[in-house]
This record gives structure tokens, sequence and C-alpha cells, in this order.
């Protein structure tokens, strides 16, 4: 089996751990900084080209300006999504605001800061209207059922998913909101995700731009922008290829000349919101081997758990460990990698065949940049982890701090128990 390579070293992780104790997530900014100028490179055919990433995956601020500073904008789907993109200095159309079940303030935030707003239901163009106003600029998310299907298999089910309009619901949507002033419109879709392949954004682009070109035919609207949205994947697992993003702006571009070009619609800016792509191989968790149990099985126990990562228990996701400093160590002992938390699925790994590990050792889980820490919580009061940045100079910087007993109890703060708290 082939391997992954950490971006990290040994020294280099026991130079951070003198600063900041195991588990934290780590982020190397040389990385995300070369894959995003490779993205905009891919789409560069495109002059209104944006990449909006999807602030969910991974809500750290100096990420955000790394990214911003790469030329990106920020996918947000909350009310405190929002804040965290204006406190980055986020504004205007540097923000896509693409979300579901939306509370009023939130959308009255999108409003107030002039972001692209993105209605996921027809129901929405009365809610936008009554709780904010209607902008000159509107994107309203697309739904086509059925399923998605790529001729190498099922990638996802969209007649299940629960976002998104029906095609003429689209139509009926650009239609009063144009007679309620919009101007400018979006399509904006998600079909699938993590997917590994090449073909994922071009056929999805396929799809939007032959339907943008009947939602112009059909109701005179001017559509300006086309959102591919996320769903583009990485390789997890060593064995796997990984997308080639120059690839799949080609494809993309191939369509674009195929559909848009001769409809008249050669203007039209393509968005994308990639977050996983955009940062989870620049993303690990390192965390310390601190015990070791030999019954029916062989495991060994880490200081992190599925509150700092909670993929491989929620989904069964395959994350790739490496054990620093037995890089080319034979991979002779199987064991299942554990965390400390009261379930028995917190398990990183099961049955992997790794090098010998002792206590003590060092071990980077892979892929974490998006959708691992994001994704914590505290249960069996377990507290989040702090995260790092690795500098392009070698040198590290604390970007978020590990959470304290005293964050954990901070909520109770009004009852009379807090007082009674020895912190």
């Amino acid at each position: 089996m082939s391997n992954k390579k950490p971006f990290i070293t040994l020294d280099q992780a026991q130079d951070i751990i003198a600063d900041v104790p195991t588990p934290f997530h780590l982020y190397d900014e040389k990385g995300i900084r070369e894959n995003a100028r490779r993205v905009n490179q891919a789409f560069a055919w495109n002059k209104g080209f944006k990449e909006y990433f999807a602030v969910k995956a991974t809500p750290n601020p100096y990420l955000l300006q790394i990214l911003q500073e790469e030329g990106c904008g920020v996918d947000c789907s909350s009310y405190t999504e929002l804040l965290l993109a204006e406190a980055c200095g986020f504004h205007g159309s540097d923000i896509m605001f693409s979300s579901n079940d939306t509370p009023a303030e939130d959308m009255k935030k999108a409003y107030e800061l002039e972001s692209y707003i993105n209605l996921d239901d027809l129901t929405h163009v009365d809610f936008l209207q009554k709780t904010a106003g209607i902008p000159k600029t509107v994107f309203c998310r697309y739904n086509p059922g059925g399923t998605f299907d790529l001729g190498n298999g099922i990638m996802d089910n969209p007649g299940d998913a629960k976002y998104g309009m029906s095609e003429n619901q689209m139509a009926e949507a650009y239609t009063r909101l144009m007679a309620l002033g919009a101007e400018n419109f979006g399509i904006h879709a998600f079909l699938a995700s993590n997917t590994v392949t090449d073909d994922y954004y071009p056929e999805l682009a396929g799809i939007l731009f032959e339907l943008a070109v009947r939602l112009h035919k059909r109701t005179g609207a001017n559509i300006r922008y086309i959102n591919l949205s996320g769903g583009v994947g990485i390789a997890y697992r060593p064995e796997q290829r990984n997308n080639d993003i120059m690839a799949i702006g080609e494809g993309v571009r191939k369509k674009f000349e195929e559909i848009l070009v001769p409809a008249g619609m050669g203007d039209v800016a393509i968005f994308t919101e990639m977050g996983r792509f955009m940062l989870a191989p620049y993303g690990c968790l390192v965390t310390e081997a601190i015990h070791e149990k030999h019954i029916y099985k062989e495991y060994i126990g880490v200081d992190a758990c599925a509150a700092n990562l909670m993929r491989p228990a929620m989904y069964g996701s395959y994350h790739h460990i490496t054990v620093l400093g037995k890089e080319d160590a034979p991979c002779d002992h199987k064991y299942d990698v554990t965390g400390g938390l009261c379930e028995n699925n917190d398990k990183f790994a099961i049955d992997r065949m790794l090098p010998k590990i002792d206590k003590g050792d060092i071990l980077v889980i892979h892929d974490t940049g998006a959708h691992g820490f994001s994704m914590g919580y505290n249960y069996n009061g377990k507290l989040r982890s702090a995260e790092v940045l690795l500098c392009e100079d070698g040198s590290h910087k604390l970007i978020r701090r590990a959470e304290t007993p005293a964050d954990y109890f901070a909520t109770l703060d009004i009852t009379p128990f807090y007082k009674k708290l020895k912190l």
C-alpha cells in the first residue's frame, strides 16, 4: 500500500508540543496557499470566477484571512458564521449566504452585510421581503430530484435531499423576485458530497448551464452567476487517486463553451464553495499515545477522542495515521486506535496495520483540515482542542487556545451552582 506523508516532522511536532500540549489540530499555511492558487488558476478562464470557502468546514479567522489574501470569499450558513466573516473583513459580494430553515435574524444579518443571498425555497421569497428586503441580486438553489448518476455509479440522491427548489419553483421565484425589484440572478446546486472524480463538476455544470438557458428563455431573468457549490472531495485513503483540479476546471470550461456561449450567456460568472478540497489535506490532528491494552485485540489509546474528530465515529470514515519518527518502520502490528469517550465507536482506526506503537509516541491523523475541529463537541465533558498554524517560514502560531473547564461551565454562570465550582 502507498503511504501518506505528513507535512510535519517529529522534531517540528515536539517543538510545538513544548508550547501547546496534545491533542491539537495543525494547519499547513504553505499548502493552503498553494492549493488556493491552483484552484484560481484552474478557473482563470472565467473572468468572474470566485471560490467561496465553506466556513462550516473550518471556522477559524486566521485561516479565513489566508484564503482572503488568496482572493477567496466565504460561504456562510448561519448568523455566527456571518459574524465571523464580518470580523475578518468580508463584506458584500465576498460573502455567499446559503442556508436552510433560516431564522429571521440570520437573513437580516446577511442583508445588512450586502452579501449574496441564496434562497433555498420558494416560500423564502416572501420571507426575505418581509424580514429584510429584496436585494438587486438573488440566488436560488436548485434540486433536480431523482438520482445523480455519472455513469460510474450513483453519486447521490437529490430526490431525498431537503435542499433546493424544483425547476418550476425556480421559474416562479425568479418571476416574483423580478416583480419585487431584483435585477440579477444566480443558480446554486449541491448534488453530491466528497466526490473523487474529475467528472463531477463538469457534469453538474452541464446540468446547471442548461437550466440557466431554459430559465432565461422562460422568465427573461438576467442570470449572471452559476454556483457549483461544493462536493469536490479528497483522497482520504493512500491508494485513492486525487482529484485533478486543472482537469476539473477544463471540463467545466468545455461545458461553458458548449452550452452558455452559444446561448449568448458567455458573461456568466462561475462560483465554487469548496471546504474539504480547499483545506482537508492541509490539516491534521496531532495526538499522543497514552495507553496500550492487550485483550481480545490490541488497542492503543490516545489523548484525542471523537470529540476532536467525529468523522470516524459518525461515518466510519477512514483517516490515515502516521507514527512520527517511525515512518519507515514496518507496519507489522494490528491495532484499534481509540479515544477516551464512553462510547465503543470512539475509534480512529480499526484493525489498522501500523508500526509498533509505544506510549509517548506522537501520532498524526491525516486530512482533518476540514470538518475536523469544526464538528467537535463536549460529550463526556471533553474539551475542544487547540488549533495551531504551521507558518510558511516553519514557525508555529497558536490560532485557537484549547478549552478549559471554565469554558465548559460558562453557560451555567446564571445559576447558583457556578459559584460552587472550583475552577
